[in-house]
């Protein structure tokens, strides 16, 4: 799975990268959490792309709680064409969560240790994701995403068993066509980036509460190096 990322890259670096409007002020978040609001790029109903906030954790339309949202922060790539709550969005609201690092959780023996991963040159990527709205109530609707995985690369499947799907650059326009909707054309999109680089090192405990969002969070533990693997 994919319980916590950062966005710290400047907002010219996004806009560049990304093709779409972003405002100078945006904070970097160094430990976004689930529930927590998220910003995503989509299409624009008149064309181009918009920087949109969203809540972390898909609402279906049909839910009668939102509180569903907590158990749908990812959607498993295998099965997103199939499951109720993920199939309609990735025909019709399909999204790209700007990141530029993510974090999982490896097992020990002595407790889970983080571990922070990120591109080898440290480039902001787009996660692949989708967005659904939920209507609250008459006059308030409620935005939500969720991010889709897959199995974990070969180099880093040895701290956990899934990872986001990193959309390639050249993909990020398929992916976000209002005009496609069949899953045949999709999901294939949904693969490794290929030829990117990772790097992962641990880091502190300190990522595990999400009260702390401070560059800390990513200081490497101490006497662990930092590794480098193909993606």
């Amino acid at each position: 799975m994919c319980g916590r990322f950062t966005l710290t890259s400047s907002a010219q670096k996004l806009a560049e990268h990304f093709d779409v409007p972003v405002e100078s002020e945006l904070q970097p978040r160094y430990n976004i959490a689930p529930g927590q609001p998220v910003r995503v790029v989509r299409a624009e109903a008149g064309g181009g792309r918009e920087l949109a906030s969203t809540r972390w954790g898909l609402v279906p339309r049909w839910a009668k709680d939102p509180a569903m949202g907590q158990r749908m922060i990812n959607a498993r790539s295998e099965t997103v064409a199939e499951k109720p709550a993920f199939r309609d969005a990735l025909r019709r609201r399909r999204c790209l969560l700007p990141a530029d690092g993510f974090y999982e959780w490896a097992d020990t023996g002595a407790g889970k240790q983080p571990y922070y991963i990120q591109l080898g040159d440290e480039a902001p990527f787009g996660m692949a994701g989708l967005w659904e709205t939920w209507q609250a109530a008459e006059d308030e609707v409620l935005e939500t995403c969720t991010i889709v995985t897959m199995s974990a690369a070969a180099s880093i499947e040895h701290l956990h068993a899934r990872m986001p799907v990193i959309l390639a650059p050249g993909d990020f326009e398929r992916w976000l066509d209002p005009a496609l909707s069949d899953p045949e054309v999709l999901l294939p999109l949904l693969a490794p980036a290929a030829g990117e680089r990772l790097t992962f090192h641990p880091v502190s405990t300190r990522v595990n509460q999400i009260r702390f969002d401070d560059p800390e969070c990513l200081q490497v533990a101490p006497e662990a190096p930092r590794q480098e693997s193909l993606f």
